[in-house]
């Protein structure tokens, strides 16, 4: 069985956000796929299968971290697309099943992929008793995401300060079910990104992690509000980095990224 790490929301190997890829027959079970996610231990790998033809979706799409499986993930779809692209195995969007409902992903003549994914609710909350200190960090503002993404989103004084952030990861598993997306307006929002975020996930097993697609479908309504501007661009300032284009289209919001295969090799243990 054919394997792949794929580096999404990057144009260049060992940036952006790393995930393993499998196109398979059908899905084993799932005692299996979460081993198989523990072994390639990157933030998600994701699984697929082709549908018969003449139905809503055209593949079928789960998502594994190294310690569950996920509801919704942005890199690993966007890393999917990629590999289904670049081996002839699909042309042209590309509508996966999920346990989110049906996601398409558009391949651009530039070679980016656009995904149209569903809109984060956002609901303002008080800071929860501990955040700050957990964090590391004063919060602005604090917002939950809903069920779908499972964070809380936590705005911060200034680019610098989320640069810098050292949380606590175990006191933020306290807080919300997947994690913390903490954020701030760029130094300069007219510049290569308007926003900069990180993503803290202590509750599936991702401490921090690097590319967050499903992150920005609750930073893509929350800054295009805020800057009035109706596409922009975030950059992800983990260590290895990530640019997204986002443009919320009301409760969807499209994410566009780009992807680069690094390794590909064969699963032997199946």
């Amino acid at each position: 069985m054919r394997i792949r790490i794929v580096d999404a929301f990057t144009d260049r190997p060992f940036a952006g956000n790393p995930a393993g890829v499998l196109l398979l027959d059908a899905f084993p079970d799932d005692d299996l796929l979460q081993r198989i996610a523990l072994e390639v231990n990157h933030a998600e790998t994701a699984f697929t299968h082709r549908l018969p033809e003449g139905g809503e979706a055209d593949w079928a799409l789960r998502w594994f971290t190294p310690a569950t499986e996920v509801a919704l993930c942005g890199h690993a779809t966007l890393a999917t697309a990629h590999v289904l692209h670049t081996t002839g195995a699909h042309r042209g969007p590309v509508r996966f099943a999920t346990r989110s409902g049906v996601l398409v992903a558009t391949p651009g003549a530039d070679g980016s992929i656009t995904l149209d994914f569903p809109t984060a609710p956002l609901t303002p909350v008080e800071a929860p008793e501990g955040l700050a200190a957990a964090l590391g960090a004063e919060p602005l503002t604090v917002l939950d995401t809903g069920p779908a993404v499972g964070d809380l989103l936590v705005e911060l004084a200034d680019e610098k300060t989320v640069r810098q952030l050292a949380p606590d990861h175990k006191a933020l598993a306290a807080h919300s079910p997947r994690g913390v997306i903490a954020t701030a307006r760029a130094d300069d929002p007219a510049g290569a990104y308007a926003f900069v975020s990180r993503c803290f996930f202590p509750n599936v097993g991702i401490d921090e992690d690097p590319v967050t697609g499903s992150a920005h479908t609750a930073l893509a309504p929350f800054w295009s509000e805020r800057l009035d501007r109706p596409v922009l661009t975030g950059l992800q300032a983990s260590p290895r980095s990530g640019l997204v284009r986002v443009e919320p289209r009301g409760d969807r919001t499209l994410l566009s990224g780009r992807a680069v295969t690094v390794i590909e090799g064969e699963l032997l243990a199946w």
